[in-house]
């Protein structure tokens, strides 16, 4: 008798009410992949966007949706160096998109994506991590390589991404500068670390040059085609800004001129990594920061169950709670 599993099943576009709890038959890992129990995992805007049809070109349907998850090993192909019971994180690399994602009891995964850990943390804490720890990571090292002492703008400061970042540029020995669109959310930002918590009206551009006349030196652009070219004014002549995100749902900017669009000298670049980018030392680092009182983590609320997926995919389309919605398995 094939053995079967609760996952949360994606047939079609639309509401909250497309994610559909289903018995499914447990995944068998290939050669070179492993299968994963999952503990917890965050819920992303990027899956509220293909629960909505928005998705790229990668992702078909019907699809389990998760981009990231923390679990334990619970089977691996001959090869992998991953033991039964070993703690693990993974995400990005066309999980939830070209193939089934973390809304399950158990998915699968390849190996070279999966990232050991050892921590006594517990695992809402652990599992809002990897996603936004990942993305906030890489844009700062690959994207900006970002060197102490130097400004760096977030824009996008109250995301889940912004807020990690914010707190791994501080370790980095940054100045940082952070955006919310909420005035009421700046003593949010002071709490996460930034030492300059802006409220952003669109064109946030002259009020950091009055802080760095020269601009910055590096930006971190999570809201959008919206904003960047406001964000790369901000930023200084061979500063870098980096494209990352688009809370604004601004990925594509009609009519792009680069000789008009982009500061003379001012670097552009983009981030969309996977788990490649985040070293086992680099999220260990983070896990004994936390673990320490050194580093906090931005959760919004923590569900139990595939059953409460629904709930935390409205509760993050509405913005009301900055932090990232974590569902645990109980």
């Amino acid at each position: 008798m094939t053995k079967t599993m609760r996952a949360v099943l994606l047939s079609e576009p639309g509401g909250v009410e497309r994610l559909v709890l289903k018995d499914l038959p447990i995944p068998q890992p290939p050669p070179d992949w492993v299968r994963i129990r999952v503990k917890a995992f965050g819920v992303n805007e990027t899956e509220v966007t293909s629960r909505k049809g928005l998705s790229s070109p990668d992702f078909t349907m019907p699809r389990i949706l998760g981009i990231e998850c923390v679990g334990v090993i619970d089977a691996a192909a001959d090869g992998t160096p991953f033991q039964k019971g070993q703690k693990v994180a993974t995400m990005m690399g066309g999980m939830g998109r070209s193939f089934d994602g973390s809304y399950a009891e158990y998915f699968i995964v390849p190996a070279r994506q999966v990232i050991p850990f050892e921590t006594e943390l517990p695992w809402d804490v652990v599992g809002a991590l990897p996603e936004m720890f990942q993305t906030a990571y890489g844009s700062l090292t690959k994207g900006i390589d970002l060197r102490p002492g130097q400004s760096v703008l977030i824009r996008g400061g109250t995301s889940t991404v912004g807020l990690s970042a914010a707190t791994l540029a501080k370790q980095m020995g940054a100045v940082v500068l952070s955006t919310t669109r909420r005035p009421e959310r700046l003593e949010l930002l002071r709490d996460y670390g930034v030492d300059h918590p802006l409220v952003d009206d669109g064109q946030i551009s002259p009020t950091v040059r009055n802080l760095f006349p020269n601009g910055v030196d590096a930006a971190l652009e999570l809201v959008g085609g919206k904003t960047l070219r406001d964000t790369l004014r901000a930023t200084r002549t061979q500063g870098v800004v980096c494209f990352t995100g688009a809370l604004s749902d601004d990925w594509i900017i009609a009519d792009f001129s680069p000789l008009g669009f982009i500061p003379f000298g001012t670097r552009l670049t983009a981030y969309g990594g996977n788990a490649g980018d985040l070293p086992a030392d680099a999220f260990d680092r983070q896990l004994r920061a936390i673990s320490d009182g050194r580093l906090k983590v931005a959760i919004a609320k923590v569900y139990h169950g595939l059953e409460n997926v629904g709930e935390a995919h409205a509760n993050l389309e509405s913005g009301a709670t900055p932090g990232k919605h974590v569902v645990v398995l109980d």
